[in-house]
């Protein structure tokens, strides 16, 4: 039988926990000051109302004015939680800048407990916030009197059918292992100078999500990004390829990419990465597939401009209404809100999908602790939703040994089409070449590569032009003749 499940009030938090809250169980909410527990209580708390269902919220910390506050300033619904307030009156917070919400002096257990009870058998709560929870240890003069009084009061709920929140100020010296190991559900939320993450060490009777997911405060409260999960959006690939629209380059391509694949295409600086996948992205806008760029490295003007220098199509493409441009500029986003932007636009129908590129990625996201994991990750997300997806990886050498990708994703690519300058009587050229294709054949030749004021231009095969993969490309001009011509874009 399938656990009946509560929702936190926050939908993200539901995916990781696989629904949500097990119903009539309990959760350790676990964190330093300013985490977001309370706010993630009130959340909790609030969607209960919203449910029809009845919150009790056992204050042990802010005094209730400043709750409530905080609640009105994010829309949560408080009007009908019933407060019990074990915290110092504003009075009282005001005659001292700090407390102790429990002194052996001020409170005795026997009474605390009793209240408690009156009111936990007055309202029958279906929802129960305790905030936060280890303010209890000053009620115990041991370990074992706190041990046995938590499990005591959590028992107590459990036999009445409600949902507890418990939150734990750990952090620094302060430890809540006892309180880890009596509860059933376990999640942590840590703030870096970065970015915050939440993650699930434990739930009883439950599957979970594991890893660090992303989460943030903002106006609107508490909003969690769980990370991408290769097949949690999966759609059959139509047959097919994407042509660029240039000749020479669907040659090369024995018809162009095919659909539903990964390619990468690489290269150092200034040899026409962005140019030849725009080629490709905005041909597919205007055959009527919804196509969108994540943009790390430059601004949507500056590429606007620079395409109509070259005759790229990219006005057309956005005119069309199929293609969005979105700029990712530095430490905007998080790489867990990156990656629900990329969910969101799987889920609204994208086909084709380019990110520009692995340096910005890398650079601009913040909280990203390994880059080469989090590409993978997007990468064989996007396959399994069938999208065909390109993403420009800069090499930093521009000349010496070959290297396919530069974050080491080589693997993740179905395709990789490779472009390179080379020196050919004193003079720069640009070359480029296709060094795997896992669905298809494709040309094991180098092209010459032109970006010209009329547009991309991909030559003929150059049998001429060897060492590319050694990093020592020669051209031999006995071998091949003179030098051939081009065939332009269609």
């Amino acid at each position: 039988m399938t656990a009946e499940r509560v929702s936190t009030g926050i939908s993200g938090l539901d995916e990781i926990l696989d629904g949500g809250l097990i119903q009539g169980r309990n959760v350790l909410m676990r964190g330093s000051p300013g985490a977001g527990k309370t706010i993630l209580g009130l959340h909790f708390l609030s969607a209960g109302i919203d449910a029809g269902e009845s919150a009790l919220y056992v204050n042990m910390g802010e005094p209730q004015a400043y709750v409530e506050e905080a609640a009105d300033a994010f829309g949560l619904n408080t009007d009908q939680i019933q407060f019990h307030n074990l915290s110092p009156t504003q009075e009282q917070f005001s005659k001292r800048n700090s407390y102790s919400v429990f002194e052996s002096a001020e409170v005795e257990q026997p009474g605390f407990i009793a209240a408690l009870r009156e009111q936990i058998d007055k309202i029958e709560p279906d929802r129960v916030l305790l905030d936060p929870i280890t303010e209890f240890r000053y009620l115990a003069g041991d370990k074992r009197q706190f041990r046995s009084g938590i499990l005591g009061l959590l028992d107590y709920l459990k036999e009445m059918d409600a949902t507890v929140m418990l939150t734990s100020q750990a952090g620094g010296t302060v430890t809540d292992d006892d309180l880890q190991f009596l509860v059933d559900a376990v999640v942590s939320l840590d703030v870096t100078p970065e970015s915050r993450v939440v993650h699930v060490s434990k739930f009883r009777g439950s599957s979970f999500r594991r890893g660090n997911h992303f989460y943030d405060i903002t106006d609107e409260g508490l909003t969690v990004w769980p990370t991408l999960v290769p097949g949690e959006q999966q759609r059959e690939v139509e047959p097919g390829t994407l042509s660029s629209g240039v000749a020479g380059l669907d040659e090369l391509l024995h018809g162009g990419l095919d659909q539903g694949t990964v390619t990468i295409f690489s290269g150092p600086t200034g040899v026409g990465k962005t140019t030849t996948g725009l080629q490709f992205l905005s041909q597919a806008a205007l055959e009527g597939k919804q196509s969108v760029l994540f943009q790390f490295e430059e601004a949507e003007r500056t590429m606007r401009k620079r395409a109509d220098a070259i005759s790229l199509p990219l006005q057309a493409a956005l005119d069309s209404g199929n293609m969005s441009i979105v700029e990712i500029a530095p430490e905007e986003y998080t790489v867990g809100q990156f990656e629900h932007l990329v969910r969101e636009a799987v889920e609204d129908g994208t086909e084709v999908m380019m990110i520009d590129g692995s340096q910005g990625f890398q650079e601009n996201l913040r909280g990203l602790d390994n880059t080469t994991g989090a590409l993978l990750r997007i990468g064989r997300f996007l396959r399994a939703a069938g999208v065909s997806t390109i993403l420009i990886n800069e090499v930093h050498n521009i000349t010496g040994n070959f290297h396919a990708t530069e974050e080491r994703t080589s693997n993740l690519a179905d395709n990789i089409v490779f472009l390179r300058h080379v020196e050919y009587r004193g003079e720069m050229r640009k070359v480029i070449g296709t060094l795997k294709m896992r669905t298809s054949d494709f040309e094991r030749g180098l092209r010459e590569l032109e970006i010209t004021a009329d547009g991309i231009r991909v030559g003929e095969p150059l049998p001429q032009l060897r060492g590319i993969l050694t990093g020592t490309p020669e051209w031999d001009d006995n071998d091949g003749g003179e030098e051939t011509g081009s065939s332009e874009g269609k």
